[in-house]
Order: C-alpha cells, then sequence, then structure tokens
C-alpha cells in the first residue's frame, strides 16, 4: 500500500502534469470503486485542476468545474481516491481513446482499470487495482471533510505542529502496541505498516512495546524517527515518476520486506543479525532482534504451528 512518501510524491506528480488543464473525460471502469453520486462523476467534465492535494494517504485532484456545473458559491469539486493496497496511478502522455466499459469490479486477480481521467491534450491517468480484495476508494465531493476516513485523520506527522509533545499525549491516550498507534489514521495520518516497521527499528523499539510505557526520552527518539524516516523517503522519492516509486520504495527500505537477509543496523552499522518476521491473517511486519528486542526474537504464531 503506497503510504506518506509515495502518495506525497503522486501528488507533486499529478500536480505538475495536470495543473491548469481541462478535463476532457471521467470514464468509471469500476461502478463498485465509485463511493459517490452527488455530484456526479459527469460534473468534472469540463472543468480545469488547481491543484492536486493530499489528505494522508489520500490524494484529491481540486478542480474548478465549468459554467454548467459551477457550485452557487463558487467553490471546486474534488475527486478524492485511495488506493489502498492494491490501487495505482498509471499516467499516459497519450491515454488510450478506446471507451471504457464499465463493470462491477469482481474478484479477478488481474488488474482492474477502475476510473480513466482524460485531459484536454491527450494526457491523463488511470486508477487500475490489483488483487481479489478490491478497496479503492474513489469519491467527488465538495468538501474532502465530507469524507468520513479524511475527517478523522489525525496529525500529520511531519507538520511543524506535530511536536513531541503532541506524540506524548498520543502515546498516553491508550495503552496499546506501539506498531498499532502508528498505523492508526485517526492517530497519525499517513503511515501505513511498512513505514511503521521502518520508524521502529530506527527508534530502536520494539512493535509490542506499550504505549504508556514511553519515557519522555524514548518519546522525543520516536519522535525524531518518525522525522527522519519519512523525510528520508519522501527524498527518495521526490521527482521519481509514478511508475518507479514502488521500486524505490521496496529499494529504501532496512527490514521491512527484507525476512531473512541481514539487518543493515538502526545506524547504518550492521548489527549482524537478520531480519525476522511476525506474520498476520492479512499482513506482516518485519524486525531485528538485536536492534529492537534486546536479541529476543518475537513469537509468531504462524510459523510456530507450520514447525509442529
Amino acid at each position: 500500500m503506497p503510504e506518506l512518501p509515495e502518495v506525497a510524491a503522486l501528488a507533486d506528480f499529478l500536480r505538475e502534469r495536470t495543473s491548469g488543464r481541462t478535463l476532457a473525460t471521467v470514464e468509471v471502469g469500476s461502478i463498485a470503486a465509485l463511493k459517490t453520486f452527488d455530484p456526479p462523476v459527469d460534473a468534472l467534465v469540463g472543468g480545469a485542476v488547481t491543484d492536486v492535494a493530499r489528505h494522508g494517504k489520500w490524494l484529491d485532484v481540486v478542480v474548478s468545474p465549468a459554467p454548467s456545473h459551477a457550485l452557487p458559491d463558487g467553490a471546486p469539486l474534488h475527486l478524492v481516491f485511495h488506493l489502498s493496497r492494491g490501487g495505482w496511478v498509471r499516467w499516459s502522455d497519450a491515454l488510450s481513446t478506446k471507451p471504457v466499459r464499465p463493470s462491477l469490479g469482481g474478484s479477478s486477480r488481474g488488474a482492474i482499470l477502475a476510473l480513466r481521467v482524460r485531459l484536454d491534450d491527450g494526457s491523463g491517468f488511470d486508477l487500475t487495482e490489483a488483487g481479489t480484495r478490491k478497496r479503492l476508494a474513489v469519491h467527488v465531493v465538495r468538501n474532502p471533510a465530507e469524507i468520513e476516513m479524511i475527517a478523522s485523520l489525525g496529525p500529520e506527522p511531519l507538520a511543524p505542529e506535530f511536536t513531541a509533545e503532541v506524540l506524548a499525549g498520543l502515546l498516553s491516550a491508550k495503552n496499546q502496541q506501539i506498531k498499532g498507534l502508528l498505523r492508526d489514521q485517526r492517530a497519525i495520518a499517513g503511515i501505513g505498516n511498512a513505514y511503521s516497521d521502518e520508524i521502529l527499528h530506527a527508534g530502536r523499539f520494539s512493535p509490542y512495546k506499550q504505549t504508556r510505557s514511553f519515557t519522555p526520552e524514548e518519546t522525543a527518539r520516536l519522535h525524531a524517527a518518525i522525522g527522519e524516516v519519512l523525510a528520508e523517503a519522501i527524498a527518495a522519492a521526490s521527482g521519481k515518476p509514478a511508475k518507479e516509486l514502488k521500486d524505490a520504495k521496496r529499494a529504501g527500505m532496512r527490514v521491512h520486506g527484507r525476512t531473512g537477509l541481514p539487518c543493515p543496523g538502526w545506524n547504518g552499522v550492521p548489527c549482524g543479525d537478520v531480519v525476522h518476521e511476525v506474520s498476520f491473517a492479512d499482513r506482516s511486519m518485519q524486525y531485528c532482534p538485536t536492534c529492537q528486542t534486546g536479541g529476543k526474537p518475537l513469537a509468531d504464531r504462524r510459523m510456530s504451528k507450520l514447525l509442529r
């Protein structure tokens, strides 16, 4: 799933290519992906793109509608989408002119075309989704805050307002595993499974450490790790075309997705251990025992069952 750094890079990529352009057509390929009906998708046609924003892991194409669809207060429309685990943005300088055939977006593992946005110069992008679990979500709204999952987002972790004191308040609000807090979009916006692994490795914390056990020094260390890991990932993704972002993300990971490989060390100095994994029903997490858990591997129930 694309997280804050990749979504920020996608926003920059789309903003550079779409700002000032008029939407010639907007075609729905997956009816299941479209979550709203008022305003209709057609209200975007003829409008001009004025910006591409980001809200946590959500992308927001801001459109000044054509006079025929203008709102009474002159406010813009927003094409807002969440790529979820299998979705992606596929850009083309010469987008296919073949009409999109709407479908219900079934359980096929192959990539389906969910939405096609064609601009007035023939360029544009497709939103596609692979895998059997179709979770890509597309909304056309007058205000992004109409989408409950955006309205409930926590603070942006790289905003100046996200201080160590704010983080301390989140840690003390409820006692839970730190891995869960970092992934909770209502607590902190934009961090998911991959970057929570990276942050905890950089900060030298067990993913199971209880949030109310953090000392002031540990809170400051976690706050610094959040900023450093995300800023480094954003810098690595910046300027890359959409098609290269997934590979760039994988290449930058120190522990996530690197099970069994040598740990590069939380500070860039190899610690001599290998990356371990804990598997769950629909995801897994990676960590280094030497760097994060005092050398003790965490229990992996799935692997234990396989070894019986």
